[in-house]
């Protein structure tokens, strides 16, 4: 019943709540990005939802868009602006997705969304995964996020699809601020961001 009936109903109120709430925050950093050298606000990119359905994950803009005299992007690290540090620092980066939560893409909690191209390297049990929708914050997140390996990460995720109750995402919840406030486990040792998957980590 939670899974299937309270949870979307409980993903659609807070999602719309919470942006009415964090408007003048959205306002605030949109103006920010507007006026350093980001060349746009949102990020968006395509991302594997519930049962593998694609989809466009919103986020603000991290990095610029600089390029080498080759035409191609600079790698993260020299990409990553001040202020976008500080906005996945604070996790703030994540607001727009509140909009993916209300188009039904997403839940509140979740697996995080991965890219497409991970598809194909995943095990049997690794795309258990995807029998629920992705989150903003999820068992994975609060357990090491950045910091742990791929193959954990996926534990964890597994772990959630099958132990989903009403109970778990709010132990979830709390454990999401008390990450945030303390800015840990953003990026993986050496890592701007995190390590690409590609199946054997």
């Amino acid at each position: 019943m939670y899974r299937n009936f309270f949870k979307p109903l409980i993903d659609i109120l807070v999602s719309f709540i919470a942006l009415i709430v964090a408007l003048p925050v959205i306002i605030i950093i949109s103006f920010i990005l507007k006026i350093t050298k980001h060349n746009s606000i949102f990020f968006i990119q395509e991302r594997v939802g519930k049962n593998d359905k694609k989809f466009g994950v919103l986020k603000f803009k991290t990095m610029n868009d600089a390029k080498d005299a080759e035409g191609n992007l600079l790698p993260d690290a020299r990409r990553l602006t001040k202020f976008g540090i500080f906005l996945r620092k604070s996790s703030l980066d994540e607001i727009p997705q509140l909009i993916n939560v209300l188009k039904g893409d997403m839940s509140l909690i979740g697996p995080r969304p991965l890219l497409v191209n991970y598809l194909k390297l995943y095990s049997a049990e690794q795309r258990k995964r995807h029998l629920v929708k992705p989150g903003i914050t999820g068992w994975a997140q609060v357990n090491g996020r950045n910091a742990i390996s791929w193959k954990r990460k996926f534990e964890l995720d597994v772990w959630y699809v099958n132990n989903l109750t009403f109970v778990t995402d709010i132990k979830i919840v709390f454990l999401t601020f008390k990450k945030v406030f303390a800015g840990s486990d953003i990026s993986q040792a050496g890592q701007a961001t995190a390590e690409a998957f590609n199946g054997n980590n």
